[in-house]
């Protein structure tokens, strides 16, 4: 009897021994996840914080900018050209950090679900911990003094000693456990903090950019009428408005020979269906310059105005007309950033002064294709698209073609 009371409290021993020792190996696996994410959590935060510190640093230098362009004023098409990449380089800068804003939201949206997630095994180690707590003070020193007094042998009593050993560092590694995902939980509050912070100077760098943009196109709308108006630089200025208008003409009419030569060589020719145009923008405001002779406003001298300008706010999408091929997508001092495309039979549209532009030379595109956005590249003191329509090598009225 004695010999099977003393083999049943060994078995009864090396269960509970097999049961807090696995118990103990898996509260430590789970404590060294706990530590890994808390490493991985820390060198995220460590980037972070660098991120925040830079993201100040990398802010458009205005004033380096204007004082390097203020060389540039005697000659107006390179001071055009020049002031245009700048913008084109804070206009992209923009985009990225509208870019990074969304990126951002969703990694706050995804620590957000991790100290969630942390909090709620915070909790559970808790309960967990206060329940042990609370049975060991109901049992107080009972509980050791009875797993140890009634052992049936020597061999019982170190199976005894040792599952009280074991029940200790289960104790205690619970609570190490514990001590790491409080940890872990912290670390995601301050990571979602900074995440946050981040988010509010990245919305605030988009709208110091978009300022800067602004800026660089008013200070560019009064450089070119400053200059056009001076009396000194009037007849200069007429003469370079002329040599502009005709250098622009000579641009497009050799695109449309070196086409047309093309043509020839392969026997290929593109035929226009007759079918109607669609009006190019998205939106519009109003016709800011008609098609015709006018008055220039500050130069005061007879020209020829080859299409017609449509204020648009900055941004807005510029549409293909008509079904055709992009013969060109580039950008010119006076035109800005251009596309022009062939509908066949020498009919061609030619759209101006984008900010943006959407494709690229030989892409076909249909009546409709977003091709570029508005914008105020090139010789131009404010948001506007300026439609061409080129028929048998001349301009002709783009309001042959499309309705208000």
């Amino acid at each position: 009897m004695r010999m099977r009371r003393t083999l049943t409290a060994g078995l009864i021993a090396c269960v509970l021994l097999l049961w807090w020792g696995i118990g103990s190996s898996r509260a430590a696996t789970n404590n060294a996840a706990t530590n890994k994410s808390i490493q991985e959590k820390q060198a995220q935060i460590t980037k972070m914080e660098n991120e925040k510190k830079n993201l100040k640093k990398n802010l458009t230098d205005v004033q380096s900018i204007k004082k390097n362009l203020e060389y540039k004023k005697n000659d107006l098409a390179k001071y055009i050209e020049e002031l245009d990449l700048q913008l084109a380089d804070v206009e992209k800068r923009v985009n990225d950090l509208k870019g990074q804003i969304l990126v951002k939201e969703t990694e706050i949206a995804d620590t957000q679900q991790q100290l969630e997630a942390a909090i709620t095994r915070e909790e559970d180690q808790m309960e967990h911990m206060i329940s042990r707590a609370q049975m060991m003070y109901e049992k107080r020193d009972s509980y050791a003094m009875e797993l140890l007094t009634r052992s049936s042998g020597f061999g019982d009593f170190l199976n005894r000693a040792e599952y009280m050993e074991k029940l200790v560092n289960y104790d205690k590694d619970q609570w190490r456990e514990y001590q790491s995902i409080r940890q872990l939980v912290q670390l995601c509050e301050k990571q979602l903090e900074l995440e946050k912070e981040i988010l509010d100077q990245t919305r605030e760098n988009v709208e110091l950019e978009q300022n800067t943009l602004e800026l660089f196109l008013e200070q560019k709308k009064q450089d070119i009428e400053a200059y056009e108006s001076d009396i000194n630089n009037q007849e200069k200025a007429i003469r370079e408005y002329e040599e502009m208008l005709a250098q622009q003409d000579e641009m497009i009419k050799a695109l449309e020979k070196a086409l047309e030569e093309e043509r020839r060589k392969l026997a290929v020719k593109r035929t226009y269906d007759g079918g109607t145009f669609k009006f190019p923008l998205a939106s519009y405001t109003r016709v800011s310059d008609e098609y015709g002779w006018r008055n220039h406003p500050i130069l005061h001298v007879k020209q020829f105005h080859n299409g017609v300008d449509l204020a648009a706010p900055k941004g807005t999408a510029i549409y293909a007309a008509y079904n055709g091929v992009v013969v060109a997508a580039d950008y010119s001092s006076t035109m800005g950033n251009y596309v022009m495309i062939d509908h066949g039979d020498n009919l061609y549209t030619i759209y101006m002064h984008a900010s943006t532009l959407k494709v690229t030379k030989d892409t076909v595109v249909k009546t409709g294709d977003t091709i570029a956005l508005v914008g105020s590249t090139g010789r131009s003191t404010g948001n506007h698209l300026h439609f061409g329509v080129r028929l048998n090598g001349e301009y002709v009225s783009p309001w042959d073609y499309i309705t208000r």
